[in-house]
């Protein structure tokens, strides 16, 4: 070839290996070697895993949580190494499907699973996740929430054009074997896949007995116990990093559900100054130092809102790498607020992971939404749209008439005339 003569001997022209090269249709510059012509399959520069990508902004490698809006929120995925902890709403009805999106996508990629509980068999978890969607199943299900939810001209809210054309934070997947799926929630994953995945089940009631006891250790039983699990797995079946592995690397997907509930023996949800307060937050560190040295994701879902302590909560968040908060508007004044009529709740992106630093980042995303769809889990940030006009007029309101007023009034005074309706505001100043 022409980049072998160029490299090997260095005595034809430059006009001459122009030519050559053009002729062969390859580039003269190659690097020589093993690496090169292909021949040692070990010298590979990039070991690829399947369901993994580079980070385009530090080249840490990440795996999708199995919502593609909030890989994107995250800076492109879940960094590999890192525990993402999922506040849990109220009521505990969106929580649990973040939880299944990610073991679903492990299944989907063909990453080993480690799936706790204190609450639910591991199996039966597994028997609920969702169904993958193909590319046209999904823009078919796109097609179809666009014409259900089209509005008239003569309602439409008026807004300036520059915002029509800002994008919802989802977007249709280019081909079913890109980074990242997208699942149908009101089907179930087929039982094939199930079969054919490697998962390891940790059931607290099974995994505990009442004789257990614990002897100069701060950690509950039941978070000992889950620790000795996940370092055996880890460690057994080649997923350590710091060790060569024999076989095809592959990634670990741990979820652990409702951590720090009374279920775990843990009552840091039941007083303000229980005697397992730092239980919680030594498991975290713990469980954090095993990630670090591990090809492993770790997702949580904990039921912060129950935690008393306030300064508890400020440590597990320094303990976690990614913070994702879920607020249901069920249950609060929100829910027969015409400002939120289009949406189920709101979803706080409290931190974003910086690694090899002492300090995290904030996301400068603020106006974020989610809405459960017949099929489809959505987030959207067309929210702010909406949001700040319903919430200026309505501060203009109260800082006349006091904070009782509400939307829906109708206020007409010599200077100002306001109409709140649930379609269209109409401002006139006077003033």
């Amino acid at each position: 070839m022409a980049a072998a003569g160029t490299c090997g001997t260095g005595t034809r022209s430059t006009g001459s290996m122009v030519a050559a090269a053009s002729t062969n249709n390859v580039t003269s510059f190659q690097r020589r070697g093993p690496r090169a012509s292909g021949a040692d399959s070990g010298c590979s520069r990039l070991v690829s895993i399947a369901g993994t990508r580079p980070s385009v902004r530090n080249g840490q490698l990440l795996v999708s949580t199995g919502l593609p809006a909030l890989d994107q929120l995250l800076g492109g995925g879940l960094a590999v190494g890192t525990v993402l902890l999922i506040e849990e709403d109220k009521y505990n009805i969106y929580s649990p499907l973040l939880f299944k999106y990610f073991l679903a996508e492990g299944i989907v990629s063909g990453h080993a699973l480690l799936v706790a509980s204190a609450k639910e068999d591991p199996a039966d978890i597994l028997q609920k996740l969702p169904a993958p969607l193909i590319d046209d199943s999904y823009k078919k299900e796109c097609d179809e929430d666009v014409c259900s939810h089209k509005m008239e001209p003569d309602i439409k809210m008026k807004i300036a054009w520059r915002y029509q054309l800002l994008p919802k934070m989802e977007a249709g997947p280019v081909s079913s074997s890109r980074f990242g799926h997208y699942y149908d929630i009101s089907k179930r994953i087929p039982q094939e896949l199930i079969e054919t995945s490697k998962w390891h089940g940790f059931f607290l009631p099974e995994k505990i007995s009442s004789a257990f006891n614990v002897e100069s250790c701060s950690l509950t039983p039941g978070y000992m116990k889950l620790l000795q699990f996940i370092q055996n797995i880890i460690y057994k079946e080649g997923f350590d990093g710091s060790n060569p592995q024999k076989k095809q690397k592959n990634i670990l997907r741990i979820g652990i559900q409702n951590l720090g509930s009374p279920l775990w023996g843990d009552d840091i949800c039941c007083t303000e100054n229980c005697d397992t307060s730092h239980s919680l937050t030594k498991f975290l560190y713990i469980l954090r130092g095993l990630l670090r040295t591990s090809l492993s994701a770790c997702i949580i879902t904990m039921p912060t809102h129950l935690i008393q302590n306030k300064a508890v909560i400020a440590r597990v968040t320094n303990l976690s790498d990614t913070v994702v908060g879920l607020e249901s508007f069920i249950g609060s004044e929100k829910e027969t607020n015409p400002l939120y009529k289009d949406y189920h709740g709101l979803i706080h992106i409290r931190q974003i992971p910086r690694l090899n630093n002492l300090i995290y980042d904030i996301s400068d995303v603020k106006d974020l939404a989610f809405k459960l769809k017949k099929k489809l889990f959505t987030i959207e940030r067309k929210f702010a749209v909406k949001k700040t006009p319903y919430l200026r007029r309505l501060q203009t309101l109260k800082n006349i008439y006091g904070e009782n007023c509400q939307l829906g009034d109708m206020i007409c005074c010599p200077k100002i005339k306001v109409c709140l309706s649930n379609k269209e505001f109409i401002q006139s100043f006077n003033v």
